[in-house]
């Protein structure tokens, strides 16, 4: 059963970052990848909030599945490498480099809050 849930909620959880990501680039655009920035972020926050509150299965559930689909390392070194070869070296480093302290500093921020 715990195999289950845990598909069920990664899967339910890239659905949710596929409509999360294409809604924001719908807004903002795709010159920069603000879609998956705003994914890896909200999705970073709510990891640390779970794992401040909850324990055992609620937390593999959310946390490790749900939030593991939502979010989204690999794409995320996708756009930094798809910024490097359109020649935007500086927007790639910046993009990569910020995005990884911008993650963990949510993380944290959501442990405090929780």
């Amino acid at each position: 059963m715990t195999t289950l849930l845990i598909a069920l909620a990664g899967g339910l959880g890239s659905a949710a970052r596929f409509v999360v990501d294409a809604v924001v680039t719908g807004r903002l655009g795709s010159r920069l990848p603000w879609g998956v920035v705003v994914v890896n972020l909200t999705g970073s926050f709510a990891i640390g909030v779970v794992v401040g509150s909850a324990s055992g299965l609620t937390q593999t559930v959310v946390a490790t599945a749900f939030l593991g689909g939502y979010t989204t390392f690999s794409t995320a070194s996708l756009d930094s490498a798809r910024l490097a070869l359109r020649g935007r070296g500086g927007a790639a480093v910046a993009h990569a480099a910020g995005t990884a302290c911008a993650c963990v500093l949510a993380a944290a921020a959501g442990i405090a809050v929780a």
